[in-house]
């Protein structure tokens, strides 16, 4: 675990040091290091618990219990006489890197021995080609002596020959030690790849009383694991890569022995499920070749196809049983709080490791709130405006406390929350920062430097007001069913009131419309009805809370039909993008209506406010991106650049004359050559075929011909460019 965790603090060390390295310089990073760059915002890592590599040996139970586990391996203590001899895999299948670890889980079972000549005696042998002793049983009499003499053992490489190891001891029996008049002990730590037969070795051994651990390391072969140990199996069979868990393992089947003792009488072994697992070669087909064989005929050759396979190494899994020593300690009451680790101090003390922006807290109670209240300081200058401030958050673990207030609070300090996270906590992240755009997720540690581009995007990027003079036809849809309520109702028309102010609004660029819903659709006003700014504001500030049950299909299909037509103000060849304001129910029914709405070349953006029913949102907002989730009806406020961003993005697509059809009464659209023409149906006129033709008089007032397609060709028919059309 140590490693593990040295290794993903390098990662993370690096990380920071390419944000800090690429970071544009309108940003003002601000972080505890012996010099910081001020640049033009300033951000703040809050590290929580950082993920461990993935174990060979997993025991299924909870964080709380492995940190038992963990401590109680600490506190058991064997005094007992009996006889410990190491067998230690010195092979080039180990490796150097493995025996080093082989080497320190044995010093750590040795801090749990009561190491003298009349008490527990200690003895190490390392085997590879051959074996070879490095030290007997009674050659020191102090714990530190023995594990300064497991330090200086060095990796001698050589083939795996774990049966001439065995048959050595079975011929000579454990040097320096006591002849069987006390318990004997032999602690294999192996990959289990040995070039020889072991089971009867091992056997032989296990008859003589000799009780035998299998400790595994690197990829270890559990099979010959198994051969190796004394039954039961599951006690005797460990992994020297999770020493604390191997040494607990180890000291409880000794226990239960009664060669050694817990330190508090109320430390129980028990059975937990847990996991085996192991690198293994395995051989899939991957496809057949022609190939040539012999016939019944000896003068023939039979011309067929052959199968060919190829070898991939994948990770198996294999179901198992782990005795484990836990204790009852004063973490039991978890009173570490925000992704605290709580270590215990023997049995009735801890202290917390805390995230770095605590400020000292003994129990980690405030995070959220501390980096909004202490972390910048005085961030503003004499003579400057206050830059931009941002809180970068990084963690894997849940919090073991409510986050969306603290959350909303720390926004409301008009703070920037970004998160990088695992998969496990993607809601979380979501409700702490408010939208899942400002949420980066990992699947391992390693994937942590892929992000670091989205981070520095994220961190430098503002996006610009409005469009850039670019045509949208916009309609917001606000939720105003009972779900809502009238006060949450008026922040939901204060936040597209704030979003219009970023466009211009003109027949010629922008139209803007908005439809509320509740019991029933209604059409607060179109998208020709107002023609400028001010006016779009005064008639949003007017716009109806209706209440009722609503349906955003409902409302969805209302805008279809009676809002985004040619009748009523849509433009021909102008985007359209409908942005749905949403805290409530009844969004089950609107992924079918929101589908055909962009099957029409119309664009649709989902806010969630608040506990939304996220998957019916996330069928309803179809892509990942079309998609807003906001905490609480204040935060809308911190949404805006998002949104306006998405309908800029979206509005760089190329739009389709003809979709939505232009063309009314069941026109048929046709593109001609950057603009298009409407073929009317019988009995209809006009450039939309918006005109009714009279009976009687058509033929000569129209003086149209009949299509072959079925429509008809008339006079007012015409190619038509539009406004913010690339042709126009």
């Amino acid at each position: 675990m140590l490693r593990a965790l040295c290794e993903l603090l390098e990662i993370t060390r690096h990380l920071l040091l390419c944000v800090l390295e690429n970071l544009c310089s309108s940003v003002e990073f601000s972080i505890n290091m012996p010099s910081f760059l001020l640049l033009g915002a300033i951000c703040i890592f809050l590290f929580s618990r950082v993920p461990p590599c993935l174990p060979l040996q997993k025991v299924h139970v909870s964080k709380e219990t492995i940190g038992k586990i963990s401590a109680a391996s600490k506190m058991m203590w064997c005094s007992a006489a009996m006889d410990i001899l190491f067998l230690l895999d010195g092979s080039h299948s180990v490796g150097k890197g493995s025996f080093e670890r082989s080497k320190h889980f044995a010093i750590t079972v040795c801090d749990a021995l009561d190491i003298s000549p009349e008490k527990v005696r200690v003895g190490a042998f390392q085997f590879g080609s051959m074996p070879h002793l490095e030290f007997p049983l009674d050659s020191f009499s102090t714990r530190q002596e023995v594990k300064a003499q497991i330090k200086r053992m060095v990796f001698n490489g050589g083939r795996t020959e774990t049966g001439l190891a065995l048959r050595h001891l079975l011929r000579r029996g454990f040097p320096g030690g006591r002849n069987g008049s006390v318990p004997q002990s032999l602690v294999i730590v192996t990959d289990g790849k040995s070039q020889g037969q072991v089971a009867l070795l091992a056997k032989q051994l296990k008859e003589k009383g000799i009780i035998v651990f299998a400790v595994g390391i690197r990829f270890p072969r559990w099979a010959e694991l198994r051969t190796l140990a004394s039954e039961p199996q599951e006690q005797h069979v460990l992994l020297a890569e999770q020493v604390e868990d191997a040494t607990n393992g180890l000291l409880s089947t000794l226990t239960s022995s009664a060669l050694c003792s817990p330190a508090a009488p109320d430390c129980r072994a028990q059975a937990h499920p847990c996991a085996h697992r192991t690198l293994e070669t395995i051989r899939e087909l991957a496809g057949t070749a022609p190939c040539w064989r012999g016939a019944p005929r000896a003068d023939a050759v039979l011309a067929t196809r052959c199968p060919f396979y190829s070898w991939k190494r994948v990770l198996l899994s294999h179901p198992a049983t782990c005795y484990r020593t836990t204790c009852p300690g004063a973490c039991d009451s978890h009173p570490c709080q925000n992704g605290g680790t709580c270590i215990p101090e023997g049995l009735d003390r801890y202290h917390c490791l805390c995230p770095l922006a605590f400020g000292g807290e003994a129990n980690c109670g405030s995070a959220l709130r501390q980096v909004a209240e202490r972390g910048f300081g005085s961030a503003a200058r004499p003579g400057q405006a206050r830059p931009q401030r941002v809180v970068v958050l990084l963690t894997e673990s849940p919090s073991q406390d409510e986050v969306a207030g603290p959350a909303s609070r720390v926004r409301a300090h008009d703070l920037l929350l970004l998160a990088l996270g695992s998969e496990a906590v993607r809601a979380e992240l979501e409700e702490i920062t408010g939208s899942p755009r400002h949420v980066m997720v990992y699947a391992e540690p390693q994937d942590l430097f892929s992000k670091v581009p989205e981070l520095q995007e994220k961190l430098c990027v503002r996006p610009r007001s409005g469009c850039q003079a670019q045509s949208v036809d916009l309609i917001f849809l606000l939720d105003a069913s009972a779900s809502v309520g009238p006060e949450n109702f008026a922040q939901m028309q204060s936040f597209v009131r704030s979003c219009a102010l970023q466009f211009d609004v003109n027949p010629d660029v922008t139209q803007v419309g908005l439809v509320v819903y509740g019991g029933w659709a209604q059409t607060a006003f179109g998208l020709d009805a107002h023609l400028t700014r001010a006016a779009v504001l005064r008639a949003m500030s007017q716009a109806p809370y209706l209440g009722g049950v609503g349906s955003a299909g409902m409302a969805l299909l209302h805008i279809y039909d009676k809002v985004m037509t040619v009748q009523r103000g849509a433009r021909p060849g102008v985007l359209k993008v409908v942005v749905m304001v949403t805290g409530g129910r009844g969004a089950e029914d609107a992924a079918a209506p929101a589908q055909k709405l962009r099957s029409s070349g119309i664009s649709v953006l989902v806010v969630g406010v608040g506990p939304v029913l996220r998957d019916a949102l996330r069928r309803l907002a179809g892509p990942q991106h079309a998609l807003i989730h906001v905490a609480a009806y204040s935060d809308l406020q911190y949404h805006q650049d998002a949104l306006i961003e998405w309908i800029c993005r979206e509005a760089k697509r190329p739009v389709n004359l003809c979709m939505p059809s232009p063309c009314m009464h069941e026109g048929i659209c046709v593109l001609r050559r950057g603009s298009y023409l409407c073929k009317c149906r019988d009995g209809w006129e006009g450039p939309h075929c918006e005109n009714r033709v009279l009976r009687g008089d058509a033929p000569k007032a129209r003086g149209s011909r009949q299509d072959p397609a079925g429509g008809l060709h008339t006079p007012g028919s015409q190619h038509l460019q539009w406004p913010g059309h690339p042709g126009s």
